[in-house]
This record gives C-alpha cells, structure tokens and sequence, in this order.
C-alpha cells in the first residue's frame, strides 16, 4: 500500500520591491495627512505674513504707518476709510535724500556679468574635468572642489589687495570678479556631475562622425545641459542680487548695488518706516519675479540626473 504526499499548494513569491513600495504608500498616506496638511498650511501663511505685511506698508501714508499697524487695514477698507499711494515708492526711488533709482540701476550691472562670467568659464572647466583625460585632473578636481568650503570673509582682505595692486579697486570689475570666484568651484561641481551622467555613447558616436571637442561641447552637451545651466544661472543670480558683504568692501559709491543702500537706510533712517518698506520691496521684487517665472527650469535642472534608469 502506497501513500501519496499531499502537495502544497506553492507559496507566492513576494517581489523584493514590495518592500519598498510598501514604505512609499505609508509615507505617501503620512503626508497626506490632514494634520499634516494643516501644518504645512499654518507653516506657509506664518512664512508670508512678514511679506505681506511688508507690501501693504509700502503702499500706506507715513502718518498712517507711525499711528497704526498695517493690519488695520482691513478694518479700514471695510469703513471705506483706507488711503494707498505711491508717494513712499517715489520717495523712495527719485528722492533727493534716497534715490534708489541708481542703485537699483547698479544692481543689474552687477548681478547679470556676474552670473555670465562663472556660467561660461565653468562650462568650460566642467568639460575638460569631465571628458578630457589630462595628467592630475582628478587631484585638480578635488583641489577645485576643496574651495567650497573656504569661507568668503578670510578672502576678502587678499582680494581687495590684488585689485589695489593692479589698480582696478572701486570699479565694477572688482565685483564681477571677486563673485566669480567665489560661484566657479560650486559651478564647477554641479556642471561637471551633469556632464558625467551624459551616456558616453553619445559622446563616442560624435567621435565617430568626425566631431572634435568644441562640436561636442556646442552640439551634443549645451542642448543637454540647459536645465543645469538654467538652475545655477537663477541661484547666482539671487545670491549676487541680495548681496551685501562683497559690494561694501569691494565697491564704492559709483557701484554700490541697491542692498547697500537698503542697509545705509537702515541705519541711519530707521524712522522712516514709510521709505525703508518701499525700498525693502523694491530690492526684493525682482529675485521675487525671477524666480517665479524661472522656477520650473529651477526645478529640473536640481532634478535632472538626481535618479539613475
């Protein structure tokens, strides 16, 4: 007599990546919590009160604004009682006592060269580091890499030195410059990692079609490289914008952008709230602007070749 074994009905495999996607849903249902919702609400109202409040003081009478805060407008606008103007703009920009006008004028010749002046040398450097096998090109990129984490103060002194030296002190060359080379090891960096992640398979079969460095470099890398470039060009642009240090100790009156104004308001025009809210939104505006209408290149370019496959 014979027994026969029962089979076993086979077990299902479980994919390794459930795992993964398990964790995925949990904290994809975590976030959409609707305490966390309200948190995240609470979060951003908190963070943009300041700057509303800034905008409506801007627009108020001096005297409203030295006998009452800003949020009784609201109450007013309902008594019909409210009172907006331009005149703290005007004061603020053609004054005789402010006129930011120039400043706001220097801002732009400023930021702009000192955004394409980085942007163009580390396009280059980038792709030499990255597709150019040279003697020491690892250790120069770890040099070049190195540099970032020098703080800008203990470089200021040296610099302003050079520039006496050569004669150049008090122009807009010594800002472009010194902004330069504070943005080249970071630019660098992020160019050369883009670079890297271009399949050197493109790279070979430009090669083989005949192509030389420079056809690749315009050809096949810049069309690629637009949201990386786009993304470094909108963050240098904020930071050179909003920057104090660097214009004070390496500009002069001719050249002093709008923050040096702002900050000379500040101190010796506290009282004067009415001007210090307009020149205050003034300054802000256009980073504001910038990146609203760029952030989507913003986005991608810190996105792109953040995730492999």
């Amino acid at each position: 007599m014979t027994t026969t074994t029962p089979q076993m009905p086979p077990q299902p495999v479980r994919p390794a990546s459930s795992g993964i996607n398990e964790r995925a849903r949990k904290a994809r249902k975590a976030l959409s919590n609707p305490w966390a919702s309200t948190l995240a609400i609470v979060i951003a109202v908190l963070w943009t009160v300041p700057t509303v409040g800034l905008l409506v003081t801007s627009f108020r009478p001096e005297l409203d604004i030295r006998t009452s805060g800003w949020w009784t407008v609201f109450g007013d606008a309902l008594a019909g009682e409210g009172v907006f103007s331009l005149r703290n703009y005007e004061t603020a920009l053609f004054g005789s006592s402010t006129n930011m006008i120039d400043f706001f004028v220097n801002s732009f010749v400023v930021t702009l060269p000192a955004v394409f002046i980085p942007i163009t040398i580390a396009l280059l450097a980038a792709y030499g580091f990255a597709w150019i096998d040279f003697k020491g090109r690892d250790i120069l990129f770890i040099a070049v890499f190195a540099l970032q984490i020098v703080p800008i103060q203990i470089t200021l002194v040296p610099l302003l030195s050079a520039y006496v030296d050569l004669g150049i002190n008090g122009t807009f060359w010594t800002i472009w410059l010194s902004h330069s080379i504070f943005a080249l090891p970071l630019a660098i960096f992020l160019l050369h990692n883009f670079m890297k992640d271009v399949p050197r398979s493109l790279v070979e079969a430009a090669r083989v079609d005949g192509a030389g460095h420079v056809k690749i470099f315009f050809q096949v890398m810049m069309p690629l490289l637009t949201p990386a470039i786009a993304a470094f060009a909108i963050f240098q642009f904020l930071w050179v914008w909003n920057d104090l240090l660097v214009a004070l100790v390496m500009g002069d009156l001719r050249t002093f952008p709008l923050t040096v104004r702002i900050a000379e308001l500040a101190g010796s025009r506290g009282g004067d709230w009415h001007v210090l809210s307009a020149g205050a939104f003034i300054s802000m505006v256009v980073p504001v602007i910038v990146f609203l209408v760029l952030q989507r290149y913003f986005v991608r370019g810190m996105l792109a070749g953040a995730v492999k496959g």
